[in-house]
């Protein structure tokens, strides 16, 4: 299978959408997958703006029409009625085949995404072209309980949509870099499933984000990495997914 990471710097603006359509255009024939990171549609420190830029579904019919030539998986703020949700979407052949809602929204320090959205239920898995899938947002992945339901659900590939801001600053790498990275080996090892790691660069208000998009394989080894900080759309043939 080939699978692309497209490590964006999403801005707060509605433009995103225009963006990713011609990442999308530009690398369909060369892959089967595209991967963005979380809320590449909307930008991250949304805040008050989220009332006017949140998404609808009738909205996004730039994404169905590009996903009749390849697979996209995309992190979006939608609205649903009058209700917030930070969201990941897979569309697929002309369709939106599937979403996760963000469960565990953070809100302590820098973070304060649960004033602004509604948090989802649950972890699932679908089914695109014979394999199951499982998708999660970011801070989904912090809690140990959600290793033991993506067990549960044996997915046969794991795409994890990430704004992860740059902290802990090293010698050579990042502390908030070696966390996530531990947390991702051991997930994919714990499913004996591929993991697709996308985050996003760039900077709003002050937050730096630090890239770093990766596949991991299903013993838990990365394979494939994009450098931090630099915004980056690459492809790699996966042979086990």
């Amino acid at each position: 299978m080939r699978v692309t990471l497209a490590q964006t710097s999403p801005h707060l603006s509605r433009k995103n959408l225009q963006e990713i359509v011609e990442i999308t255009q530009k690398h369909q024939d060369a892959t089967d997958l595209i991967v963005f990171p979380e809320l590449a549609l909307s930008g991250y420190m949304l805040q008050d703006k989220l009332y006017e830029d949140a998404w609808n579904q009738e909205e996004l019919t730039p994404l169905h029409v590009a996903s009749q030539n390849v697979d996209i998986a995309v992190g979006a703020a939608m609205n649903d009625e009058g209700l917030f949700r930070n969201t990941a979407l897979y569309f697929s052949e002309g369709k939106m085949i599937a979403q996760h809602i963000k469960v565990h929204l953070p809100n302590y320090g820098m973070f304060e995404e649960a004033r602004y959205f509604e948090g989802g239920e649950g972890f699932e898995a679908f089914t695109c072209k014979g394999k199951k899938i499982s998708m999660l947002v970011c801070e989904d992945l912090w809690h140990s309980s959600v290793h033991e339901e993506l067990i549960k659900l044996n997915p046969d590939m794991i795409i994890v949509l990430v704004a992860s801001p740059a902290r802990g600053f090293e010698d050579e790498e990042l502390s908030i870099e070696k966390e996530w990275y531990s947390i991702i080996k051991q997930v994919a090892k714990e499913c004996q499933s591929p993991l697709l790691f996308v985050n996003r660069v760039g900077f709003e208000d002050g937050l730096g984000f630090w890239g770093g998009s990766c596949i991991v394989n299903k013993e838990g080894v990365i394979t494939e990495k994009l450098p931090k900080f630099d915004a980056m759309t690459q492809t790699f043939e996966i042979e086990d997914i």
